[in-house]
């Protein structure tokens, strides 16, 4: 890389939806660029951002590729990003860091869920952007619709766009500047209405040039360039352009735009700050880690996005976040697959850094310590979750350090242990986000897995009042055992926030001693984390002690919550235990034509559709699902919509079992309970 002033590097990050030809883009820009000497294809395997023998064999981008290229006089930093909600959480990393998105929507395909979930995410950044749309060259293309469906979605005040294609479909020669002198006759009267809005646009940016404008009825060449760079920053401009990665039409026009008119490392886009500031035009060196992989050959390697100043190879780095130290060796500048060890990198640039001892994402590394601190990203729940264990005896240690490697390496990944089903369960964003982690199990860790799935934690309560006592009493030479107690178990509605359960006292007379009470509670704690119908935990109730009995030798605290057991289980028994699964509220987002399906599906898992929305030009349906019924509908919610539809979900609460699946939840209980017991 030559020696570029700041003020001519751009850092732009492709992002949009999965097919939409971003990886395409990305490696036609590097051959216009004069960075390799022959176009990388995706179809091919030589794709120099989608290096990974897993991208490679999926024709799909799965990692975020960093890249860089000149264009004119100055330099592009690119972070291209996968389009699969699958692996959102590299996508989501990249859009966190970067000074401008250029948003990549296929013309025949137009918005899907990858699309809405990068604009949501610059929006909130308030970050710069520019759209392409792609592939106007394909046989079922449709330019015009997909178009207007954007500025319908985004805003046609805003979305402008700036090239128009010449040629229809497989007929595409060029795009052509709505501010041209020359246009073709054929696009004169859609080329002039786009022109009004765009000058428009670039007017209400600044008040002068509005004044100028409506004074003269026209703005000069050079007022029209900065005022449309002020907007483009401002984000009250959002250009679009047409053309074709794959034909390489209109690609030229889209990046002169991004260097005439995208922010440089100095400009003022807002960085998502959660504690203090960064000077962007310090010359301390401050830089963010926004990528942090396991690497099997150099072992662990840190992106760092430069923000201010200029970080050097073989200095020493203060990490602020950890408030430690770092020796760096060596400052990687990354090109796919390859390194290429740098004397110096200044902001806007992203580099590299191997072996730090204990740095990782989202931390902040600089010169000096710096009290800053960059919001978190705000990720979607995980929606796929399976159990996992080793395969072979032994190797749950190698098992759990692989893991906890690769949640660290992706937030969008979680491990937990479950303390109610004794399983190990590992949550992604879908079913090849997780297959992709066993596969480098596998590869990485040497250690084979088995996935099943996730047993439910059920939840049992009553819904009568169940009242009983039991005496515990055991002599076998010496000091004895002796307690009764007295209990009463009935239904009991917990405020928001509260514990899910109340423990009363209404023993008088000294027939419980005072000092004895708290291991009565104890028991009740104890006892309620298997309850008598399915082995799970017992929720909404009150507890009271009444009554009961104690001897002056042989009574204790560990008789006295022996006792509570047994009158817990007598008294649950009568009170009418009722099963309870957790209920899930889902937001499931997708194109219309789908609609009948995704409805007629949810009715056959027990679902309940609670309203209908539309969100960029997508529908949204609210619902509430069972999460018995949760763990297999991401596989099928793909299958459904070719993998255009997505969905969140959170827990909302628990609900009555069907009376029809109760002996089944309750069977399969004793069946566990008799493999432990074995």
């Amino acid at each position: 890389m030559k020696n570029c002033a700041p003020e001519k590097i751009r850092n732009v990050v492709l992002a949009g939806h999965a097919g939409a030809g971003k990886t395409s883009l990305a490696d036609l820009i590097l051959f216009k660029g004069g960075v390799v000497g022959r176009r990388g294809s995706v179809d091919h395997g030589t794709s120099v951002s989608d290096f990974r023998q897993e991208e490679q064999d999926k024709k799909s981008s799965i990692f975020s590729a960093i890249l860089h290229s000149p264009w004119q006089d100055g330099h592009l930093f690119i972070t291209d990003t996968p389009g699969n909600s699958d692996f959102c959480g590299e996508a989501m990393n990249a859009v966190h860091m970067a000074d401008m998105m250029i948003l990549v929507v296929d013309a025949l395909l137009g918005i899907g869920p990858g699309t809405i979930r990068a604009w949501k995410q610059a929006v909130e950044r308030k970050l710069p952007r520019m759209i392409f749309i792609n592939g106007c060259d394909r046989d079922q293309a449709n330019y015009e619709g997909v178009l207007d469906a954007v500025r319908h979605a985004y805003g046609a005040t805003s979305c402008i766009p700036c090239t128009v294609p010449v040629g229809d479909k497989a007929a595409l020669s060029a795009v052509v500047s709505v501010l041209a002198d020359k246009i073709p006759a054929e696009l004169a009267d859609q080329v002039a209405e786009y022109k009004q809005a765009l000058v428009d646009a670039v007017a209400e940016s600044d008040e002068d040039l509005m004044n100028k404008y409506f004074e003269n009825g026209e703005l000069s060449p050079e007022e029209m360039a900065s005022g449309f760079r002020k907007a483009v920053l401002a984000g009250s401009l959002i250009p679009i352009f047409a053309g074709s990665a794959g034909k390489d039409v209109g690609v030229a026009e889209l990046l002169d735009a991004v260097m005439s008119y995208g922010p440089s490392p100095f400009d003022a886009v807002p960085l998502p700050m959660a504690e203090g500031e960064i000077d962007r035009s310090s010359k301390d060196a401050v830089g963010y880690v926004f990528k942090s992989v396991n690497d099997s050959f150099i072992g662990q390697m840190n992106y760092i996005r430069v923000l201010s100043g200029t970080f050097k190879s073989d200095s020493e780095l203060v990490n602020s976040s950890k408030n430690g130290k770092e020796r760096v060796a060596n400052l990687l500048l990354v090109q796919g697959k390859e390194q290429t060890v740098v004397e110096e990198a200044g902001p806007g640039e992203i580099v590299a850094i191997a072996k730090l001892k204990n740095t990782g994402l989202n931390d902040i590394l600089g010169s000096k310590h710096v009290d800053c601190r960059l919001a978190a990203v705000k990720y979607p729940q995980p929606t796929t979750s399976y159990a996992v264990s080793a395969t072979a005896k032994g190797e749950d240690d190698k098992l759990g350090t692989g893991l906890q490697r690769f949640a660290a390496e992706d937030p969008t990944f979680k491990v937990e242990r479950n303390p109610e089903t004794h399983q190990t369960v590992i949550s992604g964003m879908g079913d090849q986000h997780i297959n992709l982690m066993v596969a480098r199990l596998k590869s990485e860790s040497k250690v084979g897995v088995n996935l099943e799935t996730p047993r439910i934690p059920y939840r049992e309560t009553v819904t009568s009042v169940g009242t009983a006592q039991f005496r515990h009493k055991k002599q076998s030479g010496g000091h004895g055992q002796f307690a009764e107690v007295h209990l009463r178990i009935e239904p009991y509605q917990p405020e928001e926030g509260g514990d899910d359960f109340l423990f009363a006292n209404e023993v008088v007379g000294g027939n419980i001693p005072k000092n004895y009470i708290p291991a009565v509670e104890k028991g009740v704690v104890e006892t309620r984390l298997v309850g008598p119908l399915s082995r799970s935990k017992v929720i909404n109730f009150k507890a009271t002690v009444f009554d009961g009995k104690y001897h002056d030798v042989d009574s204790s605290e560990m008789a006295f919550k022996i006792a509570t057991r047994g009158a817990f289980r007598e008294a649950m028994a009568k009170a009418k235990p009722m099963l309870l699964e957790p209920i899930l509220s889902l937001k499931i987002v997708f194109p219309d034509e789908y609609m009948g399906a995704i409805s007629g599906d949810l009715n056959s898992r027990r679902g309940r559709i609670l309203g209908m929305d539309r969100e960029d030009g997508m529908q949204v349906l609210n619902a509430e699902l069972p999460l018995a019924e949760v763990y297999s509908y991401p596989t099928q919610l793909r299958s459904m919509t070719q993998g255009r539809g997505s969905f969140e979900m959170k827990f909302d609460r628990y609900d009555p079992v069907p009376s029809q699946l109760m002996a089944q939840i309750q069977a399969e209980a004793a069946r566990l309970q008799a493999e432990e017991d074995e």
